[in-house]
């Protein structure tokens, strides 16, 4: 039997939007998040999502007002800590790289090693979605055919393993006879003379639980082969060897460049085994991965609240109080004992 879908939003507060009128275009978000310099990620996780979603036909709307009733998906630096839902309300926070909001009944999050996904699930319902892949990609430029020059870090620099910001580092790179570049932001788009992508945030043994592996997305779709840190994003979209290289030190990354340079065959390799790999995190597999989770656990879940009995609704708030409660003491007791060696 088919239901009706419940009221779909997608909250940003209407002191976030833009001065200039916002968009209506998945087409042209790129053009559009060029003009931010910080806070990229909340609107990747919504005004993205709403703009895939109403171009392929899926009934949303985008708000500057939360709502009284119905699903409301938002960033959670847009959800403020006291909000609580109504009998008629199901929040949905869209997590990133921050921390659970308090009352959410649904969290979407970006690595499925996430440390939220050590609470009870009855508390914290999480699921996991990859993020967006980079919005007005620019492939490699095809005529490039076997060259091999150009090695590139797209981000912000402070995500960039140390070492790698270093002048050593370029003349290390120049030594192998290869070009060394950290892309401009207004460039993170455009991969068409990048023959090869480097991203590695540490060497140390910090896997990064809850970042999410858009560098790999972004390269295999780029069709470019590309050099990792040991994340377990990255870990878990892992098929094969041919999916990326994993390094764990300066050494390793120089012996990988050298390997790229000198195989041009394992290149070819990698770049077409991220041809077939990125048809599984590409624009159409997510939208129908999104309208998946909107229809078949979002729906259901806010059907369960709304007809919840006033009781049930007060003791799955209660639990999550005490149980924030409880952890902020704990966290607060860990800060002031002492260290052991």
């Amino acid at each position: 039997m088919n239901h009706k879908l419940p009221a779909i939003y997608f909250y940003i507060p209407q002191n976030q939007w833009p001065s200039d009128r916002i968009l209506e275009s998945s087409d042209l978000y790129w053009q559009w998040q060029n003009s931010l310099r910080y806070g990229q990620g909340r609107y990747n996780w919504t005004l993205q999502t709403y703009l895939h979603l109403k171009h392929d036909g899926f009934p949303c709307q985008l708000v500057g007002t939360l709502p009284t009733e119905g699903i409301v998906l938002a960033h959670r630096d847009f959800l403020p800590d006291n909000l609580q839902p109504t009998p008629q309300l199901l929040i949905v926070c869209l997590r990133a790289d921050r921390s659970h909001h308090p009352y959410a009944q649904l969290h979407i999050i970006q690595n499925t090693q996430d440390e939220i996904t050590r609470y009870s699930a009855s508390l914290w319902q999480t699921y996991y979605m990859p993020h967006w892949p980079q919005s007005g990609l620019i492939p490699r430029d095809r005529q490039r055919g076997d060259t091999f020059e150009n090695v590139a870090y797209f981000g912000q620099v402070d995500n960039l393993v140390a070492q790698m910001q270093a002048d050593a580092w370029k003349h290390q790179v120049n030594a192998l006879g290869l070009n060394w570049n950290i892309v401009d932001f207004e460039r993170w788009h455009d991969y068409s003379d990048v023959d090869v992508v480097i991203a590695v945030r540490s060497f140390d043994k910090n896997r990064y639980n809850i970042k999410p592996a858009s560098k790999l997305y972004n390269a295999w779709q780029a069709g470019v082969p590309i050099i990792l840190g040991r994340e377990s994003a990255y870990q878990y979209e892992r098929k094969s060897e041919l999916d990326y290289i994993e390094v764990a030190s300066i050494d390793e990354i120089i012996t990988s460049l050298k390997r790229l340079r000198d195989n041009q065959k394992l290149r070819q390799e990698m770049i077409d085994n991220g041809r077939i790999r990125s048809t599984e995190t590409g624009i159409e597999e997510l939208t129908a991965r999104w309208r998946s989770f909107l229809t078949k656990v979002a729906s259901p879940t806010y059907e369960r609240w709304r007809d919840a009995s006033s009781w049930q609704r007060k003791i799955f708030l209660q639990r999550r109080y005490f149980t924030l409660k409880t952890s902020n003491i704990k966290s607060r007791l860990n800060k002031l004992l002492p260290t052991q060696n």
